[in-house]
């Protein structure tokens, strides 16, 4: 249960990353896989529960970019946005699973298309919110960037860290 006691609209978790590379397209036979990397930032894999809407994408954005979960130059916890950091943003239909004896089912999670059409305006407001805090700080000159992987499909992630901290959120 969410902290309002209702079932959560969306679960999410955060990775702190040092580098993280994502393939979103695997090798075909005229074409090699294409991958987004990111350099030190956060990583935010997210699912979206059947009845979740457009009203909770704003919260969901400020929160997570808002948290203090990244280590700074100095050894202090800083928000993304302070840092400032990039951001991979990773759909995972997994986070929705319940076992059921020894498989794992999905029934609670959202459609493809509502779940597709939510995850690219989240992915939408993190660039907004991420560009806006890094024209503020040191006048634009931090590199950052927001990217993220394709909705719907199996992906392979490597990542980078300093530490296992992750975190658990729902929404």
């Amino acid at each position: 249960m969410s902290e309002t006691g209702r079932a959560p609209a969306a679960r999410a978790v955060l990775q702190q990353c040092l580098q993280a590379r994502l393939q979103v397209k695997p090798a075909e036979e005229l074409s090699e896989a294409q991958f987004v990397q990111i350099d030190r930032g956060m990583v935010i894999y997210i699912c979206f529960f059947k009845g979740a809407t457009d009203d909770i994408l704003p919260k969901m954005a400020s929160t997570l970019l808002n948290l203090r979960l990244c280590e700074s130059d100095s050894g202090k916890l800083v928000s993304v946005l302070e840092l400032p950091g990039s951001l991979l943003i990773v759909p995972q239909a997994t986070l929705g699973g319940k076992s059921k004896g020894r498989a794992m089912q999905y029934h609670n999670n959202i459609s493809k298309e509502d779940g597709l059409r939510l995850y690219t305006t989240f992915v939408s407001l993190c660039e907004k919110e991420l560009t806006a805090a890094a024209a503020a700080s040191a006048g634009g000159a931090a590199q950052v960037t927001v990217k993220h992987g394709t909705y719907g499909n199996r992906q392979v992630l490597k990542l980078e860290t300093n530490g296992p901290y992750t975190h658990l959120m729902e929404f």
